[in-house]
């Protein structure tokens, strides 16, 4: 039988590690659990031999740090010593994964202090029942240019609801 596994952590490639620990500490209140630290290339230890088999041979070396959410659910920050910043970071058609979510029942508060701290609003706050229940997103991106979504209610409780269904007459 199958059965739902659990979400354990998101990876997010940053130009500027420092700003992007003070950005996402602060603004969304997580956790760092562990700050910048310098990863060298190397075999000689279980993570350089990680790192050696998922970035290949000559990556050089990175920054990373870990963050935690209030549910757990981790955060790594990745700096790249050749870190490039897409032009276009939202090319959704690709296969990829184009943004992750978070949640808080003051979206709009929230909204105000990820602009407050050099991220942008991409679209205006909608409502998938309007007024009928108060579910709100938005989407919007880090000053880094990765793009996310706010929830202001669960994920479970917003699609269970039927948010794309329609009236049948």
């Amino acid at each position: 039988m199958t059965y739902p596994r659990s979400f354990s952590h998101i990876g997010l490639s940053v130009p500027d590690l420092d700003a992007a620990v003070k950005f996402y500490s602060e603004v969304f209140g997580f956790y760092v659990i562990m700050p910048p630290t310098e990863i060298t290339e190397e075999t000689d230890t279980a993570i350089g031999m990680m790192c050696n088999d998922v970035f290949g041979a000559g990556y050089g070396g990175f920054r990373i740090a870990h963050l935690v959410t209030s549910d757990g659910i981790g955060i790594e920050l990745f700096e790249f010593r050749n870190s490039e910043k897409p032009e276009n970071n939202l090319e959704f058609w690709k296969t990829s994964v184009f943004h992750f979510c978070v949640q808080d029942p003051d979206l709009e508060g929230l909204l105000e202090k990820v602009v407050e701290y050099g991220g942008k609003q991409r679209m205006p706050v909608r409502e998938y029942y309007p007024d009928e229940k108060p579910y709100r997103m938005v989407y919007v991106e880090d000053p880094f240019g990765i793009v996310f979504e706010i929830y202001s209610h669960s994920y479970e409780l917003t699609y269970s609801a039927g948010a794309y269904q329609h009236e049948v007459k």
